[in-house]
């Protein structure tokens, strides 16, 4: 799950590497803690709308999974849209630790589509356990996006196919939040 919401934070984590080996800004140090305190605070706000989800009967948390498979289909449709465009998007980039935590919240404020439903349907144990797996993926994370801003055709490569990757992503990650929780054969 991290993996999947996290991909196109890949991007914009290597153009902040990027940054800080050609401009000196942000510190290197302030992309490892801002990441940091930008995913807790994605978690955080996660925790407390799945707390807030406790008065939906259980037989039917499984249908907030199509608010990510909406959410990738919009992000499919627009990537559609953008393929006839000569140039994409180009990712925030930030100068100190606050910004860094700002594009790392604005980036996967949409990871929280994700994260409640799921940490709703797992219950407390094994959201904690998902929770120690995303501090390990942000070390992951921000080693790989370090490695990979020093590698300039790995940067395009990523920066080219990534409009494709996350909506497809959260599209799978929605169907399966639908398929496992059963509630398809509560419709029928």
């Amino acid at each position: 799950m991290f993996t999947g919401t996290n991909i196109d934070d890949i991007i914009v984590l290597t153009v902040l590497f990027l940054s800080a080996r050609a401009r000196g800004k942000p510190q290197p140090w302030q992309i490892w803690v801002g990441q940091y305190a930008g995913i807790a605070t994605l978690v955080a706000a996660s925790a407390i709308a799945a707390l807030g989800l406790t008065i939906i009967p259980d037989q039917w948390v499984g249908l907030l999974g199509l608010i990510p498979f909406g959410l990738g289909v919009r992000g499919l449709i627009g990537a559609i849209r953008l393929r006839s465009d000569e140039e994409l998007p180009a990712p925030a980039v930030a100068s100190g630790l606050l910004s860094v935590v700002g594009v790392t919240v604005a980036n996967g404020a949409d990871n929280i589509s994700v994260y409640t439903p799921v940490f709703r349907a797992i219950g407390v144990a094994s959201s904690l356990i998902t929770v120690a797996v995303f501090a390990v993926g942000v070390a992951v994370w921000c080693l790989a996006a370090s490695w990979l801003g020093s590698h300039r055709k790995v940067v395009d490569v990523v920066e080219r196919f990534g409009h494709w990757i996350v909506p497809g992503v959260f599209m799978l990650i929605g169907a399966v939040i639908v398929i496992e929780s059963g509630v398809l054969a509560r419709l029928i």
